[in-house]
């Protein structure tokens, strides 16, 4: 079988560099700065950069791209819910009692208020889901245990965690296997709709899940022979090491993060009606 490597980014940056405690920093302070914006303008911006700051450091286009297409029907049902039934919500963020129609549908009215804060949640899913690869994807799976480990989470969690990293390749390309091997049989999924290709997807599922199950077990009789505790008091094949630029870094975005907390308390920035009213 192929053998895959969790880190798919082949660009070497000043990014793939930090070590995993940092990227763990921007991606908390990242995720925390999305929360608290309640603009979708401010939210756009965050990620828009995001977004780029992945596509920068060698995170694939395809990949985003992917991202968007699979979270595309979710969204659009997001937005139509806001739009139509997040009335009070928003009215009490404006400071209205009146809310400007967008769309009138029978009695049914969609307001433009509550696309804008819908658009404000789909900007705050899609920060947190780009920045999981670009601090996932950049990091080498090795020195990220040791990392892990270092800051003091539990090794047994650790494990876990890696573990499932590593059993995602794994199952990727079981399924591709899987699929192929159709496609020799003469299933043109190509050509079928969206419907019929689900269907033929689904299909997957059982197989794959216990071909999961049978791996799992494996691993469990594999641990249980060589007596494993989880102690974290054990020797490392690799170095995880926070540099002067780590720190730095982590600093930073501390500081960034209470600026925008303040900010937004004092002078509004990041608040619904920031930059629109």
């Amino acid at each position: 079988m192929q053998s895959f490597n969790w880190q798919t980014v082949e660009r070497d940056s000043f990014f793939t560099r930090l070590d995993f405690r940092t990227k763990l920093t921007i991606m908390i302070v990242i995720t925390l700065i999305a929360f608290t914006w309640e603009s979708p303008i401010a939210g756009g911006m965050l990620t828009f950069l995001v977004a780029l700051s992945s596509l920068l450091v060698g995170v694939k286009v395809n990949y985003l791209a992917t991202i968007l297409k699979f979270m595309l029907p979710f969204q659009l049902i997001l937005l139509i819910i806001m739009g139509f039934f997040n009335i009070e919500q928003v009215k009490h963020l404006t400071g209205k009692t009146e809310l400007t129609t967008l769309l009138m549908i029978g009695n049914s009215k969609m307001s433009v208020e509550g696309t804008l804060y819908g658009l404000n949640i789909i900007f705050k899913t899609l920060t947190m889901v780009f920045i999981v690869p670009l601090v996932i994807f950049t990091t080498d799976l090795n020195k990220m245990i040791v990392s892990l480990t270092k800051a003091r989470v539990p090794y047994k969690i650790v494990f876990i965690f890696s573990s499932t990293l590593r059993l995602f390749p794994l199952l990727a390309a079981e399924s591709k296997g899987i699929i192929d091997a159709q496609r020799l049989r003469g299933l043109a999924i190509e050509r079928m709709g969206w419907l019929k290709k689900a269907r033929v997807y689904a299909t997957i599922a059982v197989p794959l899940i216990l071909n999961a199950m049978s791996k799992s077990q494996k691993l469990d009789l594999v641990l249980q022979s060589k007596a494993f505790s989880g102690d974290p008091n054990r020797t490392f094949l690799h170095e995880s090491v926070l540099k002067f630029t780590d720190y730095l870094i982590m600093f930073c975005f501390v500081v960034l993060l209470l600026v925008v907390i303040v900010l937004y308390f004092w002078l509004g920035v990041g608040k619904f009606p920031w930059l629109i009213y």
